[in-house]
């Protein structure tokens, strides 16, 4: 026996210890053990490199050997050993990591970094292990193999060993709690999660169980396409596609390298909880980057790999660190300069998937002020603006472009989308304002909801009022950002007001009733109030200017746009729902033909002491009715509001269907 001792712990290096073993996730000791068997192969070729050996090195390869009868795991590599001094001084001293002081020596004679910093080390066998033992012969010259053995308490032995092969062997006898590591299911699996990108062969069995090579590591001009979709398939099987990607590459003012995707924003993706894989020198540590990448980019997918992000402290420390930071500014300026390339060189593929990757975009944008910078002339917005036939080419292409940093008109829509809005193109918002500077200038008409706001928006259409579609859930805080941005800009959405360009002024005015000297609209309004008897409903008569009246709404709900924002904020400081309010404004269309036959019906009826003759209750009926369709498009019906609209729309049908068979 060479030695019998007591391992030393001193207080300036127990700390690391005591937490990193508060982490209860226990199969940690093998990415820990696995990196330091990478380092030794790494520590050989660099010593090798320096002049320090000059043997062969061999093919490098780490074997894992399990025994289910022993109960033991052994990790085995042909790097460069250790002596019975290294021995004595890099592992009888807790939490001393040779890997800095080994960095110091060698730097610069390698571009093969050292992994071996991650706190946990050697001594995170101990967590499954009841005893490890050390099998090791150094590369020097004439040094004998020596055998370190420790039961999980400061006693250990050091003797020598019968080894005649270069390199080191872990062996850990586990504890019963911990015979999983024993079986082989599980050892392919902590490979596949921890060091599948390792630049070294991981055998089982004869077998390789790892990729070795990390796609983020080569150069982009060496990936293709299919390269870098292959790599997202292996990382999130069953996903769709991803949009695009932005490859990381640099080694100052820190290294990083990287590759993160921008995935489909599908509902189920919760944008609060990154996905980004936390990789340092090619072995993975975390699936979570919330501390590490700006907000705004957490749904983004992929891999960060980086030796200058601190492991060992704590999530708020990572928060604070200024490295970090500058990490998170140079990743979000590398988005940046991707998506103002796709813009510039590929609009087609940027409009394709403007969808998604405006949600991103805009968050990003209210976030952060570089990144708002960066990408404020590419924000585009999807509009009802047709291009007249002297801007299109006979045969229309993908892709048309006004300018260099014109509009896009383009069709990249799905067979679905393509139905429900044919052709609509997009714009940024500096050229809606420029185009539409004539015919309302300082102001941008927009709708939130296609689907229900369609009345209001083909009004505007149809007098050429050129709509915006502002729909996706981030755009109710954009508008507000916008609004700021361009603040001699009023944003208007269309069920909010109608602009006198809508409006028909000579026909609003036009007298109905000789006798009283009412107009129209005021023959109507009171026909509206009486029938409705709302208090706090402001009924307004307009003619909305049309070529087909027919094809106009009847009947349009508006919402003042302040006091719509207003109930909309202090829903959202109450965290609750915005409730629809009573005081709103009905403006009835007086140039449509089924309001000018309700205002002839009614003047026809004939009341009959105090009861209501049938036609004036049909009248009545109807208003209730229009009135009902026009809410619709603002509100949705509880059960009850429901009942009731079916029920009165079966009266009026009802007793349409009698006038007419009498």
């Amino acid at each position: 026996m060479l030695e019998q001792g007591t391992i030393s712990i001193h207080t300036e290096n127990i700390f690391p210890i005591i937490k990193k073993s508060l982490y209860s996730n226990h199969e940690i000791f093998f990415r820990e053990l696995v990196s330091n068997a990478v380092d030794a192969i790494q520590k050989l070729k660099m010593v090798s490199r320096a002049g320090e050996y000059s043997g062969e090195i061999g093919e490098s390869e780490i074997q894992i050997a399990i025994d289910k009868d022993k109960k033991t795991l052994s990790i085995t590599d042909n790097g460069i050993g250790m002596t019975a001094e290294e021995v004595k001084k890099y592992i009888n001293q807790v939490a001393f990591s040779s890997a800095e002081e080994f960095i110091h020596k060698y730097e610069g004679k390698s571009d093969q970094p050292i992994i071996g910093h991650f706190g946990l080390g050697f001594y995170s066998s101990f967590m499954v292990a009841q005893k490890v033992e050390i099998d090791t012969l150094s590369y020097k010259e004439g040094a004998p193999a020596v055998h370190w053995s420790c039961d999980g308490s400061p006693e250990f032995t050091l003797e020598d060993s019968t080894r005649t092969t270069r390199g080191t062997t872990i062996t850990l006898t586990l504890q019963e709690e911990e015979l999983e590591y024993v079986e082989q299911a599980r050892i392919q699996q902590l490979v596949k999660t921890y060091c599948d990108f390792m630049p070294v062969p991981i055998k089982l069995d004869g077998e390789v169980l790892n990729k070795q090579q990390a796609p983020w590591r080569e150069s982009p001009s060496s990936l293709n396409q299919e390269d870098y979709l292959e790599f997202y398939r292996y990382l999130y099987p069953f996903q769709e596609e991803p949009l695009l990607w932005v490859h990381l590459n640099t080694d100052y003012p820190f290294i990083i390298n990287g590759i993160l995707y921008f995935p489909k924003m599908n509902p189920d993706i919760d944008v609060t909880k990154g996905q980004i894989k936390l990789f340092c020198n090619q072995v993975f540590v975390s699936d979570h980057c919330e501390e590490i990448i700006p907000q705004f980019l957490l749904p983004m997918r992929g891999v960060i790999d980086s030796t200058d992000i601190p492991l060992n402290v704590s999530r708020s420390a990572l928060q604070t660190d200024r490295t970090v930071r500058k990490i998170g500014d140079y990743i979000a300026k590398k988005v940046g300069d991707r998506l103002k390339e796709l813009y510039r060189d590929n609009r087609e593929q940027y409009i394709s998937t403007w969808k998604d990757l405006g949600t991103f975009v805009k968050f990003g944008v209210l976030n952060d002020e570089k990144f708002k910078k960066q990408v404020e002339d590419i924000i585009v917005f999807r509009s009802t603006y047709q291009p007249t036939s002297t801007q299109q080419s006979a045969v229309s292409p993908a892709v048309e472009v006004q300018s260099q940093e014109g509009d896009v008109w383009q069709d990249v829509t799905s067979a679905n989308e393509e139905k429900e809005n044919p052709k609509l193109p997009y714009t940024t918002l500096k050229e809606y304002l420029k185009r539409n500077e004539e015919r309302h200038k300082n102001r941008v008409f927009y709708a939130t909801d296609e689907a229900a706001q369609t009345p209001y928006i083909e009004l505007h259409k149809n007098q050429g009022l050129e709509v915006l579609f502002m729909d996706s859930f981030i755009d109710t805080h954009f508008i507000n950002f916008l609004e700021r941005e361009y603040s001699e800009v009023k944003f208007t959405r269309v069920d909010s007001d109608l602009d006198n360009t809508l409006l028909d002024q000579d026909k609003a005015g036009e007298i109905v009733d000789p006798k009283t000297n009412k107009t129209r609209g005021e023959v109507i309004k009171e026909l509206f109030e009486k029938a409705l008897n709302k208090p706090k409903l402001n009924i307004r008569t307009e003619a909305l200017k049309a070529d087909d009246p027919q094809g106009t709404p009847p009947a349009m709900v508006l919402l003042p746009e302040i006091l719509r924002r207003l109930r909309e904020m202090n829903a959202l400081m109450q965290q609750q729902t915005v409730e629809f309010p009573e005081d709103h404004v009905l403006l009835v269309n007086t140039s449509h033909p089924l309001i000018q036959n309700l205002a002839n019906l009614s003047q026809g009826s004939i009341i009959q002491g105090d009861g209501q003759t049938p036609t004036e209750q049909l009248v009545n009926l109807i208003c209730q009715h229009v009135y009902d369709l026009a809410l619709m498009s603002q509100k949705g019906f509880d059960a009850e509001g429901m009942k009731a609209f079916v029920e009165r729309s079966n009266e009026v049908l009802t007793k349409l269907t009698q006038e007419a068979t009498k």
